[in-house]
């Protein structure tokens, strides 16, 4: 397999990153809904809520997407990327695109004046965390996050 492009998704991307996005969702055990994939990224592209990259095969198949959210560090007084998801199919996994996707939007961040890019991760997501670890993310040992829902869960 030749190396992947990655490049910004657009509005005719949507129908093949809904998919990818609802088997994203299954992985952190949601039902799967295809629709509200597409209606939710659809929404985010929309209203530049997010910025959102693809890695496609030669032939545009896509392999693998992330999701970057616009936030502000107060501290730093500066804008940071909040990396809200990623995610590469399993069957291509260990391929190295993910791997290519981090560079890309560290680049992307970068290049667009955001100091920091920021993430989270499932404590038992020991692949992911090595994966960060091996491309110079700091896992954070002075804050802890919290979170606390405002609308009832359905």
């Amino acid at each position: 397999m030749s190396d992947p492009t990655i490049r910004r998704a657009g509005h005719n991307d949507l129908t093949a990153l809904a998919v990818l996005f609802d088997e994203y969702r299954q992985f952190y055990g949601e039902s799967s809904d295809r629709e509200l994939a597409r209606r939710f990224l659809q929404a985010r592209m929309t209203k530049n809520e997010s910025v959102i990259f693809l890695a496609e095969h030669s032939d545009g198949e896509v392999l693998g997407f992330c999701q970057l959210y616009p936030s502000f560090c107060s501290l730093a007084a500066a804008p940071i990327y909040v990396l809200y998801d990623l995610f590469t199919r399993p069957q291509d996994r260990q391929r190295g695109i993910a791997s290519g996707l981090l560079g890309h939007i560290e680049r992307y961040a970068r290049d667009n004046g955001f100091v920091r890019l920021e993430l989270s991760t499932a404590r038992d997501n020991q692949a992911a965390q090595k994966l960060y670890h091996n491309k110079g993310w700091v896992r954070d040992e002075v804050f802890l996050h919290y979170g606390k829902a405002t609308l009832p869960q359905e």
